[in-house]
């Protein structure tokens, strides 16, 4: 029998460079289901992340318009919750703001040092440590940055699966992303034409999840043009993608279905 998939949320982190837009990119640890691979943030949905206290920590998204995005029946807040937490827990960057709309800053170095500290305790696995930082530092998750793009599902005869909801952000200014040297041990800021580039000859491993949610980036200039088309679409004609593995194209060839 097909292993259930996994709900997990992922996000790329988008920022405007000199010559166009720059995403973010990760290269996982060996250890793990994406071991070697170049990723985007993201992660598995945990019980924790569909508890109702977040719909009073988001900027107005609840649970009910969420999960309509989505087209379930409930818990769809749980995937933006989930994006947010794995972004800061992976690549450091905090898609938050004060309680009069500020997004969060990490300039000084007192509050960056401050967010550190909570950081190594959300990636040390301390139960409630996500929470407890917004409850301290009376955080609203910035749910509007969020825009959804794509759905995905891993394969039905892989031992691991996941049902990945992917999403596009532009990184704050103010603060820096970097990997948390554990779970993924490099990272970059590259062009998605130019990431594609360098999978096509060998020095990025990539997927089709990740590759084909690159091509959908890859013609913009602008982080904001670019984030005003993706709010644009109508998340219902988002199309669920279940790839199926070719044989005859070698173990890891994907087709799409």
């Amino acid at each position: 029998m097909p292993v259930a998939p996994r709900a997990a949320a992922t996000v790329m982190l988008v920022r405007d460079s000199g010559t166009g837009v720059e995403v973010f990119l990760m290269e996982r640890s060996m250890t793990g289901v994406f071991g070697g691979l170049h990723v985007f943030p993201g992660g598995k949905v945990d019980d924790v992340d569909h508890a109702k206290a977040w719909e009073g920590h988001g900027s107005g998204l609840g649970d009910a318009e969420a999960s309509q995005v989505l087209g379930v029946a409930a818990g769809g807040l749980g995937y933006w919750v989930a994006c947010i937490r794995e972004c800061f827990e992976e690549a450091g960057v905090l898609l938050a703001t004060w309680p009069d709309g500020r997004l969060v800053e990490l300039r000084d170095p007192e509050v960056r040092a401050r967010f550190d500290g909570w950081r190594e305790r959300v990636n040390g696995r301390e139960t409630g440590a996500f929470e407890a930082m917004c409850e301290e530092e009376d955080l609203r998750l910035a749910t509007d940055g969020l825009a959804y793009v794509a759905h995905w599902i891993t394969p039905v005869d892989q031992p691991a699966r996941f049902n990945t909801r992917f999403f596009v952000a532009r990184a704050p200014a103010a603060q820096e992303a970097l990997h948390d040297g554990h779970e993924a041990v490099h990272s970059l800021w590259i062009a998605p034409r130019e990431a594609l580039e360098r999978f096509g000859r060998g020095e990025l491993n990539l997927i089709s999840p990740t590759v084909k949610n690159l091509e959908s980036i890859a013609d913009f200039t602008h982080t904001e043009t670019l984030l005003a088309a993706k709010r644009a679409i109508d998340p219902s004609t988002i199309p669920t993608i279940l790839p199926r593995f070719d044989p005859s194209q070698g173990d890891s060839a994907e087709v799409l279905e």
